[in-house]
């Protein structure tokens, strides 16, 4: 499960050993209005095709395979670039909780990288294509409701099972 807003195009470029593995990718879908993250997670695993699934999230997806463990056995977790639980969460992101701060982005913007791109000085051109390519999943419904669910995220003890990638850099 890509990051938040990305496409599973950012993995176009792994390969695996194909008599070892058989990838499948989720996408982002559109919450339903006031969805709850439980019922989010109970519509994409539909799109999960094998039993005991090994499930890969990255950053907010890492989030929402966790969140897909609690429905479906699963063989591994694999998370990366994200956090196991919110006692993990940085202090701006507690900081943006506490205050509702993450509820004044403007993430309507985000549809339009174009317009974006004028007020971010220094973006190449071909930095721009890779951004309308990748992170291509700019609904403000589904950004507004990501960033409300990661805030509101309630898992205090980590998931059993799972492998942690994590920079202390990133």
């Amino acid at each position: 499960m890509p990051g938040m807003a990305a496409s599973s195009l950012i993995y176009e470029n792994i390969q695996l050993p194909e008599d070892d593995f058989k990838m499948h990718f989720l996408e982002w879908i559109i919450p339903i209005k006031k969805e709850s993250l439980s019922s989010y997670v109970a519509r994409l695993i539909k799109n999960i095709k094998h039993e005991k699934p090994v499930l890969v999230g990255v950053s907010f997806g890492g989030v929402i395979v966790q969140e897909m463990a609690k429905h479906i056995e699963v063989e591994k977790l694999i998370l990366i670039s994200t956090v196991k639980s919110n006692k993990e969460f940085p202090r701006r992101m507690r900081f943006s909780k506490t205050t509702g701060l993450h509820k004044l982005l403007p993430t309507g913007l985000a549809q339009n990288i174009d317009v974006l791109s004028k007020y971010s000085f220094g973006i190449a051109p071909k930095k721009i294509e890779m951004y309308k390519k990748y992170l291509s999943v700019n609904s403000p419904i589904y950004l507004d409701w990501a960033l409300d669910t990661i805030m509101n995220w309630d898992q205090e003890e980590p998931v059993a099972n799972c492998i942690h990638i994590h920079g202390d850099e990133d």
